[in-house]
């Protein structure tokens, strides 16, 4: 005899992703942003002068990590398991 299998779907009715996880999903977007933000500018007025100032520490170093930063902890943001109020000592 064959086996049956159960078709049911799933009785867990919990959300994959918990409002603490939005927060911390914003938190990280607005990291992103920020350095978009620092990384931009720079530039010269007049196509024939050039402009030292767009490879500054703040656009060449702080801005490129504050974006990879963010982009790792919204991977974190996502993955991050919240228990919902329950206990585990139950």
């Amino acid at each position: 005899m064959k086996k049956e299998q159960n078709n049911q779907p799933s009785t867990d009715s919990r959300m994959a992703l918990t409002t603490k996880n939005y927060v911390l999903m914003l938190v990280g977007f607005a990291v992103i942003v920020l350095g978009f933000v620092l990384m931009s500018g720079g530039g010269s007025s007049s196509p024939e002068e050039f402009n030292y100032e767009m490879f500054n520490f703040r656009r060449i170093t702080l801005a490129p990590i504050l974006v990879i930063g963010g982009f790792a902890f919204e991977i974190y943001a996502i993955m991050k398991r919240f228990d919902g109020g329950k206990s585990k000592e139950e």
